[in-house]
């Protein structure tokens, strides 16, 4: 794939050159058709980037890329990009991360050869296992020096193999251009991923006759994701669907990726299918419709668990039946029937075999299958599913998610409902751990404003993807739900947030631990708290803000909560807030390892039910609830 031919070549340039002689009118757009024209393989690649909408780069200067940077210099100084300096190449990584998540665009981050690419390996990663578009652009050493173990080199292009989608070492300046179409076209189309390009520090001074590559205008053999889905198997699934009386529709990150959101909610309300998501899944659904039951998984909400325990038929839409969603997985969805929907033919049938594998882009496949029941007048009879939906509804009456009230402390999940009832439908991102689960489990988001490291539990995600979503939608409230241990992997980037006065407001739920390893030593470990404690060195948040020239605050009681987050989102800049939470509390429900996902711990204690004696009629013998007056059958006063 490294090597394929370009099919077409444009001649617009985004970036403002004076009109020369070498440029002509060209007959088609009244564009301006320019001949090769003597560039630097940095141009090139900045040009590029350019013509690929790209508006915002996420990076970190070095020796290897300097010559790029300098490119980089004279193109900022034309208004057509704008540069944000972080202050480790892992925040970069997951800023560019953020940036994409919240568009549905592809994000770029730059870095260094050497340390400088390797600290990206982690957003790298992140973004691998979310599949999540992202271009990673590092500098490497010049071509001669490549193998000598020269300074500052490192093989990324090896070390990376196994967490990206493609990568390439630009040989030859003149190939610049075509591999920025080419990477922009793998990240984005199929399933969403990251693409690196290495290059060497010579590529990026050499001049050449450079001639732009249209976007779009490549062509690879052999890469041509399925998007239409099969139609014999659309017409299984509906026949699967029409039949089921216990249906359940599993919702994951691929739906988001799709943006399939319209359509999941018309199949849902079609055949009066309840919904449940993954954690990157979060969004692909209204989570205040009746049919939403939430979050699935090791810490879903019971009745999602439950139903898709009873199920008897399971549509997976865009997921990829994760261990943490599944449990055992022999007994998930063990009565079910199931429907899978991807786009990558690899997760079909990888971890679970489904009756009905359809192959293709959610978005479409979904489309057409609405498409044929529309055609065919094909929906759910009339209380086909009512007796599912009713057994759901009493799962949500006995086991509610729990908002704990301590006399003497303040709960985390009070401070995560008071945020998302005065910021309703703000950017939320997260870091990893109790936190995330609570933020998971309380809040109610919308398409593509749930932002949280979903497959490998990044630590230090939250706030620089915070400041990639907040770049992209300066006008939109984005916050970032963090914990004490994440918040200190990436706090550098205070910085940032402060040099560019990035509005992300933070607000950090401190127990004085690393909570979810804290919670398992409890659970699993015999209360043996190995390094989990977190409260020697701990710095003094809000005077940490202050030294970086950010607001803090510190919220200490529950009666300070609602006016504290009303003067963290009134403040016009970034705020980090310091929530002094319970310092044991656990999040549940929980599934425990190798258990299926009925078998839960940490449900509400059910009070004792009293049983109470039926009224019979007197007129017609008919049997009633004691608080009725009259008879339901007869109306005979009872």
């Amino acid at each position: 794939m490294r090597s394929h031919s370009v099919s077409e070549r444009e001649s617009l340039s985004p970036i403002s050159l004076p009109q020369s002689e070498n440029q002509t009118q060209s007959p088609i757009s009244n564009s301006i058709a320019v001949t090769p024209k003597r560039a630097s393989g940095g141009f090139a690649l900045l040009d590029s980037l350019l013509r690929h909408g790209v508006e915002y780069i996420f990076g970190y200067p070095g020796g290897a890329i300097l010559p790029i940077y300098d490119d980089l210099y004279k193109v900022e100084a034309t208004g057509s990009i704008k540069h944000i300096l972080v202050r480790h190449e892992q925040g970069a990584s997951h800023a560019a991360d953020g940036y994409a998540r919240a568009t549905g665009k592809v994000g770029v981050c730059f870095g260094t050869s050497g340390p400088g690419a390797t600290n990206l390996v982690t957003g790298i990663a992140t973004a691998y296992m979310d599949s999540i578009p992202m271009i990673v652009v590092t500098g490497q050493v010049p071509r001669a020096s490549i193998g000598t173990d020269a300074f500052q080199e490192t093989d990324i292009y090896g070390i990376t193999l196994p967490i990206v989608k493609h990568s390439y070492v630009v040989r030859d300046p003149k190939d610049m251009a075509r591999i920025v179409a080419e990477a922009f076209h793998i990240a984005s189309t199929g399933r969403p991923g990251p693409v690196l390009i290495d290059v060497p520090k010579d590529v990026a001074l050499e001049e050449f006759d450079y001639v732009p590559v249209k976007p779009g205008a490549v062509k690879l053999p052999g890469y041509r994701p399925t998007v239409k889905g099969n139609p014999r198997q659309i017409n299984a699934a509906i026949q699967l669907i029409r039949e089921s009386r216990r249906p359940l529709l599993y919702v994951g990150g691929g739906a988001i990726a799709a943006n399939a959101h319209e359509e999941v909610k018309q199949l849902a309300e079609l055949f009066n299918i309840p919904v449940t998501t993954t954690l990157m899944g979060i969004g692909a659904f209204d989570e205040h419709h009746p049919l939403s039951l939430g979050m699935l998984g090791m810490h879903g909400t019971a009745y999602a668990n439950f139903a898709v325990t009873d199920c008897d038929l399971l549509i997976c839409v865009g997921a990829r039946f994760d261990d943490r969603v599944t449990g055992k997985l022999d007994e998930f969805a063990s009565h079910a029937k199931v429907i899978h929907i991807d786009i990558d033919p690899a997760e079909v049938g990888k971890n679970r075999v489904p009756e009905v594998p359809i192959v293709g882009d959610v978005k479409h496949v979904l489309t057409d299958l609405l498409r044929r029941c529309q055609s065919a007048n094909t929906k759910a009879t009339p209380n086909q599913n009512q007796e599912w939906l009713n057994l759901i509804h009493r799962w949500r009456e006995e086991y509610p998610l729990e908002v704990p009230h301590h006399a003497d402390s303040m709960s985390p999940q009070e401070v995560i409902v008071e945020i998302g009832r005065q910021a309703p439908t703000a950017f939320y991102t997260t870091d990893v751990g109790q936190h995330q689960m609570w933020a998971a489990q309380f809040l109610k988001n919308g398409p593509r404003r749930w932002i949280s490291s979903a497959g490998l539990g990044t630590m230090g995600f939250g706030v620089p993807a915070a400041m990639g979503a907040k770049v992209a939608f300066p006008d939109e409230e984005v916050i970032c739900i963090s914990g004490d241990a994440s918040f200190q992997m990436c706090l550098q980037e205070l910085g940032t947030l402060a040099q560019y006065g990035i509005n992300v407001k933070t607000v950090i739920l401190n127990n004085g631990w690393q909570g979810m390893v804290r919670q398992w030593q409890q659970a699993f470990y015999g209360e043996r708290y190995s390094c989990s404690n977190m409260e020697v060195g701990m710095p003094d948040i809000e005077f940490l803000a202050k030294a970086y020239g950010i607001k803090g605050m510190v919220i200490r009681h529950r009666d300070e909560l609602k006016d504290a987050i009303a003067e963290m989102l009134a403040h016009n800049g970034p705020v980090i807030v310091n929530a002094q939470v319970t310092r044991d509390e656990n999040c549940y429900p929980m599934v425990a390892p190798g258990k299926s996902n009925a078998q839960m711990v940490g449900l509400p204690k059910q009070a004792p039910k009293t049983a109470v004696e039926p009224v019979y009629c007197s007129h017609c013998g008919t049997k009633n609830q004691p608080s009725h007056n009259f008879c339901a059958e007869c109306g005979t006063k009872l």
